[in-house]
């Protein structure tokens, strides 16, 4: 079968590498992957081996977002790691480098990397490069909370239009410290990404240079055995934590580094995130709480700037890396910028503290993961508008109905009540570009996107599909939220009453399984059978 579709006893004698893509047409996230296959294959080649390609499945956040179409991303983690596990184990290839690119494809890669625990590793497409529109430099984020300001009488229809056409100039993934940039980060602290690959942008020419590298590197990772399971620890996981605090990163990374853990067999739990991020300061000011962009971030030294300023605080430790060297031999391994303006050195912290914190309380017994970056609020109290799907949320906050000092409530959209836990993004983007971003809160056992700012608390568990707190508030009930005491309460009696129930959606029989099977938010949301 092997030499019908096209290869020689010479090619089957090497080392048999799989190039498990993401490649789809549907997104500037993923678009340009087929290219960069190409120049992995090459490198896979030249190092000794034999390269084999599969593709997998890509779901945009930024097209879904809003929409029934947004309950498909996070079920699309468990499908790329699904496929490629199955894949690579059914036609018993000898190693790994996966392609990622939009959001849920570089944790669905990394957790089959640990499944499979053969020597690979991941290669992240890039970031796209800025749009400029009325001289500034913009993002997808801009286009969202422009809808808000749309709405708000700010914006013409035709300078929506216009940002629009200006947001994303072409191949790569959302341009600020979004979801995929932030697990992009996570990746290279994790050991299981050449530092400094994956964040050389999209377009950047040096891209094919280190897809190629990252094919001959992959040849060398079999013939040493250094598997996925060599490089992970707590202590690995634990610096990644680090790099997403430090970086004001996504909220979306918690739920995915506890997803990892748990492949990786690593015990790890939600409450050791929050004394990680609290001992460690905002050192990069980058969108969406920030002024800069993913590609400004790599003209400042990248991640191996972040990495020296962190290790000179003392705040990760030396681990073991995919390319043979520790992370502190990567750290010094290229000289370069020191950061600058965008990324500065711990004695200059734009925040003492990371940027997101884990609450608890009768709101959220399991947990809840607030996202401090882009606000200076850390308490909110104030009354609940309480709504059972997003849809509802968005159309009162479009028709003006929020008022200052209201917590918006969105229940039954968590990974089992939705299903798939979809982004609030619409939302959140709608009551900033309004000008509430500062005098409301958002509560819900969904998720929010990377691009999100304002008061937010996401991931509340247990989420109301399961009979969580959330499921019996009231319109009225005092919420409060307290980020310095880490706590998520209601100011009132819950018992007796009846749990709201969710309204009826469309159950494809993809969200189907998803739901019998995913485990709670303060899990990860797997579906990992134990």
């Amino acid at each position: 079968m092997l030499k019908g579709a096209g290869f020689t006893d010479e090619d089957l004698s090497r080392p048999l590498i799989a190039v498990a893509n993401t490649w789809t047409e549907v997104m500037p996230c993923n678009m340009h992957l087929r290219t960069l296959a190409e120049a992995v294959k090459e490198g896979v080649r030249e190092a000794g081996g034999t390269p084999i390609e599969c593709n997998t499945i890509a779901v945009s956040d930024g097209i879904s977002m809003g929409t029934e179409g947004m309950r498909g991303s996070l079920v699309s983690r468990e499908v790329i790691a699904d496929s490629i596990e199955l894949f690579t184990f059914a036609h018993s290839l000898d190693g790994v480098v996966a392609l990622s690119g939009c959001d849920k494809t570089l944790p669905g890669t990394v957790m089959a990397l640990c499944r499979l625990d053969l020597p690979g590793l991941m290669l992240y497409g890039g970031t796209i490069q800025h749009g400029v529109f009325q001289g500034k430099n913009v993002t997808i984020q801009d286009v969202f909370e422009a809808v808000g300001a749309h709405a708000a009488g700010k914006l013409s229809e035709a300078e929506v239009r216009a940002l629009e056409d200006h947001a994303c100039p072409g191949a790569g993934a959302c341009g600020g410290q979004y979801t995929a940039n932030t697990m992009a980060l996570v990746v290279d602290f994790l050991g299981l990404g050449p530092l400094g690959f994956g964040e050389i942008p999209a377009t950047d020419p040096a891209k094919l240079d280190a897809a190629r590298e990252a094919g001959r590197l992959a040849v060398e990772m079999v013939r040493a055995d250094r598997r996925p399971s060599k490089l992970l620890s707590k202590g690995a996981i634990d610096n990644a934590v680090a790099s997403v605090a430090a970086t004001a990163g996504s909220t979306n990374a918690v739920l995915h580094l506890l997803a990892i853990a748990r492949e990786a067999g690593i015990p790890y739990s939600i409450d050791e995130f929050d004394p990680i991020s609290a001992r460690t300061p905002v050192l990069a000011d980058l969108k969406p709480g920030g002024r800069f962009t993913a590609v400004e971030m790599t003209q400042a030294g990248g991640a191996r700037a972040l990495g020296r300023h962190l290790r000179d605080a003392g705040l990760v430790t030396d681990q073991p890396t995919c390319t043979g060297r520790s992370l502190f031999e990567e750290l010094d391994r290229v000289p370069g910028a020191e950061g600058g303006d965008v990324i500065v050195p711990a004695a200059r912290a734009l925040k003492p503290r990371g940027g997101f914190a884990i609450l608890r309380g009768s709101l959220a017994p399991d947990g809840a993961v607030v996202k401090l970056a882009g606000h200076a609020k850390q308490r909110h109290e104030g009354p609940a508008r309480v709504f059972d799907c997003e849809e509802d949320a968005f159309a009162a906050v479009q028709a003006r109905e929020i008022r200052p000092g209201d917590v918006i409530v969105i229940r039954h959209e968590g990974p089992k009540g939705g299903p798939g836990m979809r982004e609030m993004l619409a939302v959140t983007a709608a009551i900033v570009g309004l000008g509430l971003g500062d005098s409301v809160a958002i509560i819900t056992d969904g998720r929010f996107s990377g691009a999100t700012v304002g008061f937010m608390i996401g991931h509340v568990a247990p989420e109301a599909a399961a009979g969580g707190p959330i499921a019996y508030l009231r319109d009225g009930d005092v919420v409060v939220v307290d980020a310095d005491a880490r706590a998520l309460d209601v100011r009132a009696d819950l018992a007796g009453r009846e749990p709201s129930t969710a309204p009826a959606r469309p159950r494809r029989v993809v969200l189907q399984k998803y739901a019998a099977l995913v485990s709670s938010a303060s899990e990860g949301a797997t579906t990992i059978v134990r």
